[in-house]
């Protein structure tokens, strides 16, 4: 009895001693007993892997014909404002939009992941649902233009002066009669940006990128303007080098661009004061689109006194030196997508004034035109009807 009394004794003891070690040096115990975390085995039939869905983006080839309505990203911002342009468009021959990117405000209609682009913070959420809304063009079969403003910014002028075009009297950035600044046509930062931009449009499923505002500043007091001062090169010289730079980097990635240019660029050989020649941007583009609104050439052009009162002479005169000069290059007609005018200015435009417009192109075989109206109110009684697109 003694003896079992004692080995329960020492049982007892060892026990609390072996706890009291427990609690004072645990590092003893830790160092035979460790704590494992249990993993399932990841077998086949267990093992999932979540593939990152990449979102497809649907482009409509380049029509061979293309008549297109201009939409402001104001007007595009509405769903209301923009069903009644799209419905336009169905409803009679048009199978176009020429959309704002950046207009020229300097700001970019929508939010952009490029950082060169998002950086500047010239993106702002204007359209809210720019995927949403390309993907319903498409669905009308829209091709969707988009129009970038390249060289009058003024946002990024003030943002990066050194981008901008300086006076040359005390050097300050110089503005128009307007009070709106341009950035240097020669500034290669600028040159970057607008590529970035147009890249990053067209991965967002604009189909075509059109270049508005290529040019030198033709407003306000332009003798204080700061030209580069480069040995021999002229404001045409350094717009062509841009011309180059451009399609050379769209080109690259097999994307649509066409080019606004002042309309008497196809009836002036000189510069215009502006840097753009005809035959110096025609062979960098797909396509040309001369503004010859009619209201916009000076009183008695060609004979004519009030030029907007007549817009079959206009279109056809202006349109028909383009070709020639083209031609001479070994461009056809096709190479010619003109900005009409559907607005009232030095005149009141009717159905049949558009018309005309629209008859004097084509007497000359240009198929292709864009139609302009800033207010993007335009009048539906000019224009036919045509069969739809195939989106591709």
């Amino acid at each position: 009895m003694k003896r079992r009394n004692s080995v329960i004794i020492i049982g007892i003891i060892a026990c609390v001693a072996l706890i009291a070690a427990a609690l004072i040096f645990p590092q003893l115990l830790a160092a035979r007993y460790r704590t494992y975390t249990v993993t399932p085995e990841v077998t086949e039939e267990t093992e999932q892997i979540v593939e990152p869905v990449i979102p497809t983006v649907q482009h409509i080839s380049t029509p061979t014909v293309v008549k297109a309505a201009y939409m402001s990203s104001w007007v595009g911002s509405s769903v209301t404002k923009r069903s009644q342009i799209i419905k336009f468009i169905n409803d009679t021959e048009l199978n176009a939009v020429v959309l704002d990117i950046k207009d020229a405000t300097g700001r970019v209609s929508f939010l952009v992941d490029d950082p060169v682009v998002a950086n500047t913070g010239s993106p702002e959420n204007r359209i809210r649902d720019i995927d949403a809304f390309i993907t319903e063009l498409h669905k009308n079969n829209i091709y969707v233009i988009g129009r970038i403003s390249v060289f009058q910014d003024p946002y990024l002028a003030v943002r990066y002066p050194q981008w901008a075009i300086r006076k040359a009297s005390d050097g300050a950035v110089w503005k128009d009669k307007k009070g709106l600044s341009f950035l240097s046509p020669t500034s290669h930062d600028v040159w970057n940006y607008t590529v970035a931009l147009a890249q990053a449009s067209y991965a967002k499923g604009f189909d075509e990128i059109n270049f508005d505002y290529i040019r030198f500043p033709s407003d306000g007091n332009v003798k204080d303007i700061a030209y580069p001062n480069e040995q021999g090169k002229t404001r045409a010289d350094f717009l062509e080098e841009f011309f180059t730079f451009l399609g050379n980097e769209m080109r690259t990635r097999s994307i649509p661009l066409s080019a606004d240019l002042f309309g008497m660029t196809t009836s002036s050989t000189d510069d215009l004061g502006i840097g753009q020649v005809l035959e110096r941007a025609l062979p960098h583009f797909d396509y040309i689109a001369p503004m010859v609104y009619p209201s916009h050439y000076p009183k008695n052009f060609i004979g004519i006194t009030n030029p907007a009162a007549q817009p079959y002479k206009i279109i056809f005169y202006a349109m028909g030196e383009g070709v020639r000069r083209a031609q001479a290059l070994g461009y056809g007609p096709e190479k010619f997508r003109p900005w009409i005018q559907d607005f009232n200015l030095g005149a009141t435009y009717t159905a049949d004034m558009v018309r005309d417009e629209i008859r004097a192109a084509e007497e000359l075989g240009i198929t292709s035109w864009m139609v302009w109206d800033p207010g993007n109110s335009y009048t539906v009684a000019a224009y036919k009807t045509e069969p739809e697109l195939v989106l591709h």
